[in-house]
């Protein structure tokens, strides 16, 4: 006999910790734990403070604040960053912060770089486009050498003129991206200018861009230059900041955020004094003013007043600007200067409005007539090109303004003709609270405005903007959809149409019941299927059904939407298609709390499934492929029908048949068999009746026939072994025994290398674990009566000892010593652990001495080849790996085998002998087996182990 007699009992026993009563006093590990704040030393960095935690047991150290000294790093933080844990600040930081309170612009204020996209996006156009150039003089290079300050200002003046003497290159013709492409020239050439000393020349390309906003011969793309001219008017604006500010710094300390004027040296004052008196020597109103506004904030640099002083002179300059779409631009545009650097005088960016106001019927003059005639551009398109430019201004004033001003602001606007245009930016920029408030008011001034200027259906959209964001009064809310509803409805355009519905289906559902959804649902399709007017219309289409799904979650009450399946038929084009159906079924795993069996639910997300599932085909990432799945999976996971198993199963066949091309799919559908297999047992208390003896069956022959489709051939390994226990455990033995079989069949066909996470790697650390877990399973499976003596164990030696394997790898050494744990565990009395109701080889043999002979034959047959593989180890260059195979052997001699044998005995002492034989053992693991072998000779029974111990000598490595 090789293997040792084991208790399994007696040595968990042994193996226990010891309990040992302890007394916590008032200290329990799941008390909670009371935090106080406590000043502690300060660090390093002056100021700072930090505040301890301190439980309610003092007497138990924190090992993690002893070696930070009592201080918490993040505490730190907390205390540099919270106002009252800090140091008391000093007379400039808390004037600093006082300042910063009244005048920053926080991150609720959507700012212009947001809305610069949008602009170049909106606003194009097709027509030739013209440009002047700088192209550079002579003149402009020239340097005086008089000394006299006279001399000096005249030739800067002569400078700035000849920007009107032919240094210009006008080109014609241009289309609009060759345009844009220009500007970015010139804004380059700007930059160099600068960077290489020519401050003149960088002046004239900014005054030379700023002529350009005066241009509204191309009217239509007016709103897109604006946006492209002033990118060049801020970097300009910037440098000149900068290059004054650069000229403050002495003794290499340059001035705080919130310096005064006292603090400006007069080199750096002289110098923004000088740019200012030449910018005034523009002879023209509108660059002067564009030029002069971007470096506004260069006023720091003069006087504490300078700022509050110009921003008013610069807003009555654009009295003078006589085109009222230019003069709107100019004034968005020193509204978006006087937010970046003096937020806080709302006053001036009132009167701006104001100002505007006062020459709002301009608009519709004869002067602005006229010149649409001439373009062929309708007024409607001409009010939309002001909309970019008002809504900012209102952005600039609503923002944190009081109600009071903004109803001030809404009754100027109600006073005026024409005021569609008005109303329409009122809506877009002021707070949504405000507008939902007076939504009745608002309906009232869109039913009295013209309709042939600003069409209604674009006021009803921004007002339903607002009404998705705040709620109206309750009152109110059903009358304001059927008067939103009227006007939308009879729109005859599918895209004016279908851009307002998209956005009252939002309130509709947040207010309203599926009825009024489905009377929506029904009227957007009964506009946008003739024509197929649909197919321009999918961004829109799949807005909607995210807002449906949105509100309405509960999918029992979204399918009884009559028309919310019609309305998906709408998505012909497959690609948006699965878009659709991937949304649906993201909201319902989210949502979806209890397992469901409601057959309008189940049928209506089957063929949402297959939906998705039939967009896979051979060019289909995976990625894309593992998405679905698991939407697939998530479906199939919260579907129960209780105890009606067998419906449960039929789920699950029609569910095989549907998604037959997603391989993650059938995976969770054995796995989900399994289960349910499981289940059925747990319910039957292990016990099975005929009828549930007979569906378990089927739902092993589904696993069965299921997993030889998989393409993964360790998940077609794995499921074989985990569906092969599920049969055990259900008492289906022959099943078990075709799983394993097929598991034994399946070793062969495994190759060298696999692919995991898009990655090659060697597959045997896999094979390994599988086969570990395999053996385990094994002990407990009963032999078949025609199949001989541990017939599936002898199968699967064989395919390991035919399988190649790496010239560089022990694998199959680590393998075959897990066989010898099997078959030491085999030979006990009573195996370690059983399968309830069915009896193991322990029970059918009953320890017979044929049995056990056959084991020690195959323990032998399997020892002798992991001693042929050591001897082939004992090269130089693999010396080490055999050093480290015959202590592992060693061990699991060690741990099962009966060392009483004389030959295991000796066998044991040559492989300690071999691991140390070259010097690669490692000498602390070889004392501390030595001392585990002493320990134990000392217990009863063991007393061989101390003649052991003594044959086994230590060798160091010299």
């Amino acid at each position: 006999r090789h293997s040792r007699s084991r208790n399994y009992v007696s040595e968990s026993e042994v193996c226990k910790l010891e309990s040992v009563p302890l007394d916590f006093g008032d200290y329990h590990p799941l008390k909670p734990i009371t935090v106080t704040e406590s000043k502690t030393k300060k660090m390093n960095r002056k100021g700072s403070t930090s505040s301890t935690s301190s439980s309610s047991s003092s007497s138990v150290m924190d090992p993690l604040s002893s070696v930070l000294d009592g201080t918490d790093p993040l505490s730190l933080f907390a205390a540099a960053a919270d106002p009252v844990a800090a140091a008391p600040p000093t007379d400039g930081t808390r004037r600093k912060r006082d300042k910063d309170e009244s005048s920053a612009v926080g991150s609720d204020f959507e700012p212009w770089s947001s809305k610069r996209g949008e602009i170049l996006a909106r606003y194009t156009t097709t027509e030739k486009l013209s440009i002047n150039l700088y192209m550079g003089s002579e003149k402009g290079k020239a340097t005086t050498t008089g000394s006299a300050v006279s001399e000096k200002v005249r030739t800067r003046l002569e400078e700035l003129d000849d920007l009107e003497e032919g240094s210009q290159k006008e080109l014609l013709n241009l289309t609009q991206q060759d345009y844009m492409n220009r500007i970015e020239e010139l804004n380059q050439s700007l930059k160099d200018a600068w960077s290489s000393d020519q401050k003149v020349k960088a002046l004239k390309i900014v005054i030379q861009c700023s002529k350009l906003l005066s241009d509204t011969t191309v009217i239509q793309f007016y709103p897109s230059k604006f946006v492209l001219i002033t990118d060049i008017l801020d970097t300009f604006g910037k440098l000149v900041y900068e290059r004054i500010l650069s000229m403050c710094v002495e003794n290499r300390v340059s001035l705080p955020d919130n310096f005064s004027p006292e603090s400006v040296n007069d080199t750096a004052k002289e110098t923004c004094l000088n740019w200012f008196f030449k910018i005034a020597s523009i002879r023209e109103l509108i660059p002067r003013f564009y030029v002069e506004a971007a470096i506004l904030k260069c006023n720091k640099f003069l006087s504490k007043t300078g700022i509050s002083e110009c921003l008013p002179r610069l807003t009555s300059m654009i009295r003078g600007i006589g085109d009222p779409l230019v003069a709107v631009y100019a004034r968005a545009y020193l509204c978006r200067v006087g937010m970046e650097v003096a937020p806080q005088l709302k006053e001036s960016l009132n009167k701006n409005f104001f100002d505007f106001l006062l020459t709002f019927k301009q608009i519709h003059g004869d002067t602005v007539q006229n010149q649409l005639v001439v373009q062929c551009v309708e007024i409607p398109l001409y009010l939309t090109l002001y909309s970019p430019a008002i809504d900012w201004i209102l952005q600039c004033i609503a923002y944190h303004a009081p109600d009071v001003l903004l109803t001030e602001m809404m009754e100027r606007c109600k006073k005026l003709g024409n005021n569609a245009l008005l109303l329409n930016s009122v809506m877009s920029a002021f707070r949504a609270e405000f507008i939902a408030a007076r939504s009745m008011d608002f309906i009232a001034m869109i039913k009295e405005c013209d309709e042939s200027g600003f069409p209604k259906h674009l006021l009803f959209r921004s007002l339903g903007l607002n009404l998705a964001l705040a709620d109206p009064p309750e009152n109110d809310r059903l009358q304001i959809l059927n008067e939103a509803w009227k006007v939308i409805t009879k729109l005859k355009n599918p895209q004016d149409y279908i851009n307002c519905a998209e956005v009252w289906v939002e309130y509709t559902c947040r207010h309203f019941t599926k009825r009024e959804v489905n009377t929506v649902l029904a009227d957007v399709i009964k506009h946008m299927t003739p024509d197929r007017a649909f197919e321009d219309a999918y961004p829109q289409l799949q807005s909607i059904i995210q807002k449906v799904i949105t509100y309405i979650y509960d999918f029992a009450l979204l399918f009884s939407v009559e028309k919310f399946l019609p309305f998906l038929d709408m998505f012909q084009k497959e690609s948006v298609r699965v878009e659709v159906c991937k949304c649906i079924m993201e909201s319902f795993i989210k949502h979806q709390q209890e397992s469901t069996k409601d057959p309008v639910i189940l049928n209506a997300l089957l063929h949402i499934c297959k939906t998705m599932h039939d967009s896979v085909n051979a060019l289909t990432l995976e990625d894309e492929k593992r998405t679905l799945a698991a939407l697939i999976n998530g479906f199939i996971k919260m579907v129960s029908f209780g105890r009606d198993f067998e419906q449960q199963l039929s789920f699950y066949v029609e569910a095989r048949s549907m998604f037959c091309n997603l391989e993650p799919v059938l995976v969770q559908l054995i796995h989900s068999v399994n289960q349910l297999a499981m289940e059925t047992r747990r319910v039957m208390k292990g016990n099975h009746s005929r009828k549930t003896a007979a569906f378990v069956r089927a739902c092993v022959a589904f696993c069965f026939i299921t997993i030889p489709s998989l393409s993964s051939i360790f998940t077609r390994l794995n499921l074989y072994l985990h569906s092969g226990q599920v049969a055990l455990a259900n008492q289906c033995l022959s099943q078990a025994d075709a799983f394993f079989k097929a598991a034994v069949s399946l070793v062969p066909e495994v190759p060298k290398m696999i692919s995991v996470d898009g990655k090659m790697r060697p597959s045997d650390a896999f094979l390994l674990e599988f086969l570990c877990n395999f053996f385990s399973t094994l002990l407990v499976v009963p032999d078949h009566p025609e199949q001989g003596v541990l017939f599936l164990v002898r199968g699967l030696l064989n395919v390991i000892q035919d399988y190649t394997w790496e010239d560089n790898s022990d694998d199959k050494v680590r393998i075959y010593t897990n066989v010898l744990h099997l078959l030491s565990a085999m030979t006990q009395e009573v195996f370690i652990y059983h399968v309830d109701k069915v009896d193991s080889n322990d029970t059918l043999y009953g320890g017979d001495s044929k049995f056990l002979a056959e084991i020690n034959k195959l323990s032998e047959t399997v020892v002798s080849q992991i001693l042929d593989h050591l001897k082939t180890l004992g090269k130089e260059e693999t010396l080490k790996r055999q050093s480290q195979l015959a202590l592992y052997f060693f061990n699991t001699i060690l741990a099962h085998g009966d060392l009483r044998n004389n030959r295991l005995n000796q066998l044991s002492v040559n492989l300690w002998n071999l691991a140390q034989k070259h010097g690669f053992a490692d000498t602390k693991t070889m004392v501390k087996t030595l001392e585990y072998i002493k320990r134990r000779s000392k217990q009863p029974e063991m007393s061989h182990f101390t003649e052991l111990a003594l044959r086994l000598p230590l060798q160091s490595r010299t």
